[in-house]
Order: structure tokens, then sequence, then C-alpha cells
């Protein structure tokens, strides 16, 4: 019933990707799958609880976690772009494959196709913990653990995209690094806090069983690779020492991930 649960998620999710990849082709523009990526965990978590005909404390409290955090970034993400037109890393990575005409294919294969699939491992938690939970499944002491830190999560990257959408919005900050509020003491709070999401996540979907945790902490340990060693920050930091002249004296200050307290000048 589970594993019958699990793929009927993911022919709805590729049936959306194939969708939404038919309207990049004719835009000529992918980015928008950033919001793609929220929003398919949202709803992955959503229809499985929608599976279940009484669902209980704790894949109610999973559902609420991943939908409230997917819909916010989904939404968050596609003002952006509409406000910023097309993501210069998508660009970059697609430059070859559309002087060669060979954009449409790029774009399902490079794009559209891996961000379900890394979409799927990542919301497995969500998934399988709301499938394992039904309705009978109370919630527990660690549940309220995952909760807690589900919630410092949020708080981390909702606060540090509202400093940073006030900073750019400053025409004074032109050209600047942004080293305030939350950014002060990490140079990437919102990734920190997608982290804490989805560990705290797997946390309370751990409450179900172990044999959930074992299947699914490939999850966040997945995402927390991605943002901290793959297309998370490299890729941002690599474009911010080109465009922001005062990024290397920040980052030499501030710390990569965890929040700590700036390093002291030398001297």
């Amino acid at each position: 019933m589970i594993v019958e649960s699990l793929l009927a998620n993911f022919v709805i999710l590729l049936g959306l990707a194939l969708i939404l990849w038919v309207v990049a082709v004719q835009i000529g523009d992918v980015s928008f799958v950033d919001a793609f990526w929220g929003g398919g965990m949202a709803l992955l978590a959503l229809v499985s609880w929608l599976r279940l005909y009484e669902p209980g404390a704790l894949a109610t409290l999973l559902m609420a976690m991943a939908v409230i955090w997917g819909a916010r970034l989904a939404l968050h993400l596609l003002i952006r772009w509409r406000r910023e037109g097309e993501d210069k890393r998508y660009r970059r990575m697609l430059a070859k494959d559309r002087e060669q005409g060979r954009f449409a294919v790029a774009a399902l294969t490079k794009v559209f196709l891996g961000q379900s699939v890394l979409l799927f491992i990542v919301s497995s938690p969500a998934q399988y913990g709301i499938l394992e939970a039904g309705s009978l499944t109370p919630l527990s002491g660690l549940a309220l653990v995952g909760a807690a830190l589900w919630l410092v999560g949020i708080l981390f990257e909702w606060v540090g995209d509202w400093q940073l959408a006030r900073f750019k919005a400053d025409p004074a900050n032109a050209g600047q690094v942004m080293d305030r509020g939350l950014w002060r003491y990490t140079r990437h709070p919102n990734y920190f806090g997608d982290a804490c999401v989805w560990w705290g996540i797997w946390i309370a979907a751990a409450s179900a069983g172990w044999w959930v945790a074992a299947a699914t902490v490939i999850g966040p340990l997945f995402l927390t690779f991605t943002l901290t060693r793959w297309s998370g920050a490299p890729l941002l930091e690599g474009g911010m020492k080109k465009s922001r002249p005062g990024y290397a004296a920040y980052k030499a200050r501030t710390s990569a991930f965890f929040p700590l307290p700036p390093k002291k000048s030398a001297g």
C-alpha cells in the first residue's frame, strides 16, 4: 500500500514536471523551476496526507510542516523570478544547448527530470512519514523536537529572505554586500533554515518508526550536501565574488553555514 502510494506520488510529480517543461520551452526560460522545488514538496506531502482515510496527529503535523514551508518558498521564488527575470545560473547551464538548438531536450533532461528525482528523494521523510503514521500514531516528544527544529529553520529562512529583500530594495545598497541581521552570523541564513526544516521533518517522521528514519535519512543528508557543497552556496558565492568587491572580506569573517559570531579582523 505505501509503496504503491509513493509510486503514484512520483507519477504525479513527473506529470507536473512535464507540464512545466512545456511552459518553459514556450517561454524560453526554466528559471521558475526553483518554485517547483518547494511547491512540489508541498504537493507530495498534501497528496500523501489526502490518501489517509482518517489522518492522525503525526501525519497532520508532517503535512503541515511540509506544506507551510513549501508553499511559502514557492511563492517567494515565483515572485522573485517574475521581478528579476531569467536566473543567471540556468542561463549559463543551458547556453551551449540553446546555441545548438537543443534547449528543449536539455531543459527536460538537465533541469526538470533531474529536479523531479531529487525533489522526490529530499521530500521522502514527509511522504513516507505521513503514510506510515496513518491515523493511529500520536504526537511524541521526538515529534515535538522535530517541530521545534523546523520552527527554527522557518524563522531563519523567512527572516533572512525578508532582510535581504529590504536590503536590495534600497538603491543605496547597490553593489554592496548584505552583512546585517542574520546575514552577520551566517552567509546563508536561508540555506541554514532549509536544512533545519528538513532535518526537523525527518526527526518528526522518525517517531513513526525507526525504519522510516533509516529509509529517508538520505533526504536531509542530500539536501544539506546540495546547499553547502554542490548547487547552493558554491554556485551563488562564485558569482558574488565577481559582482561584489567586498565579498571576500565578508566571507573571511562570516560563518559559511552555521550561525556564529563574526570573526574579528586581524590587527
